[in-house]
């Protein structure tokens, strides 16, 4: 693998990384283990805890494939990878 290979990999790498970090903190600490602390806040009557651990967690997972795909795009042209249409 030469250089600028090693280099995107490294940095797609981090960046999945990154995003699991964000996801795991947001499904399992806030659906579990800071559910307390966040049900004493309500949104639209619904205890915070609970709904992170109901919608909220789901929500955060779609909006963090479409960061992904906003961060490999960039990262694609930053490094002129593209993918061939067959």
């Amino acid at each position: 693998m030469d250089e600028q290979s090693a280099a995107y990999w490294k940095r797609n790498v981090k960046l999945v990384a990154m995003l699991l970090v964000i996801w795991f903190v947001v499904s399992y600490g806030f659906g579990i283990l800071f559910v307390d602390a966040l049900n004493s806040i309500e949104i639209a009557g619904f205890e915070l805890g609970f709904w992170f651990a109901q919608q909220g967690s789901i929500y955060v997972f779609v909006a963090l494939i479409f960061v992904y795909v906003a961060k490999m795009n960039k990262l694609d042209r930053e490094f002129g990878v593209r993918e061939d249409d067959d």
